[in-house]
């Protein structure tokens, strides 16, 4: 009994609220503003492995480390910035040989870029090389973008609805921010290290995007209600 009081009392304080929010906005239209965006990717991120396996224990990691550094230094790349060291790792067997494992990510700026330094990898030796990501400098910048005309295409649907009945659309009381997605780009590194090699060793240096990079695409929602006037 006493629940069924405090819901009845609950209703009965709803009720003012709820006719207040309808006299307020007596009529509306509530609508979904979408946006997106093709950008082409000015931040490469490969991932580097070098391990003593892949020249059968002959070479040692800080050797291929050693060559690797020079290698990017003549190819003009910032070590301290564009270099890190992502895992340095030993694995011991029973016959007390030790194998070790060093992995790296480097950032690089441009698709011929990358062309050039895959080449000088393999040129030592380093074929475990792989895309981890591509981004883009300004990608905040580009999100708040999108996500800014993905309301005002709100808008514009409201508008057109409410021309199509003989109304205009008034003041904006409700807007529903979805979250901003990065539509990844997915590649085939075995692929991609094939045509960096085609492109470095080319007698036409091209230096301009000689990689056909796929373009990253942000996507961006808004749900939003508009008085009728």
């Amino acid at each position: 009994m006493k629940r069924l009081i405090l819901w009845a009392v609950a209703a009965l304080v709803a009720l003012p609220a709820a006719a207040q929010t309808q006299e307020a906005f007596p009529s509306y239209v509530q609508v979904y503003g979408r946006a997106e965006k093709e950008i082409t990717p000015d931040e490469f991120y490969l991932q580097i492995i070098i391990n003593e396996r892949d020249s059968k224990g002959k070479i040692s990691v800080e050797s291929q480390q050693r060559d690797m550094i020079a290698a990017l230094k003549r190819l003009n790349v910032d070590i301290d910035k564009q270099l890190k060291v992502a895992n340095l790792s030993s694995e011991f067997f029973k016959k007390k040989s030790s194998v070790a494992t060093a992995k790296y990510q480097l950032q690089l700026g441009s698709s011929a870029e990358v062309a050039r330094v895959w080449q000088a990898l393999d040129d030592l030796g380093i074929s475990n090389v792989s895309i981890l990501k591509v981004s883009h400098s300004k990608i905040d910048q580009l999100k708040e973008e999108v996500r800014v005309e993905a309301i005002r295409n709100a808008r514009k649907n409201a508008a057109t609805l409410a021309e199509a009945i003989g109304q205009q659309v008034g003041r904006c009381f409700y807007i529903y921010d979805s979250n901003s997605n990065v539509v990844p780009a997915v590649y085939d590194n075995m692929v991609l290290m094939r045509s960096a090699k085609d492109v470095a060793t080319a007698e036409m240096q091209v230096e301009e995007d000689p990689l056909e990079f796929k373009t990253l695409r942000l996507e961006y929602g808004v749900q939003a209600k508009f008085v009728l006037e």
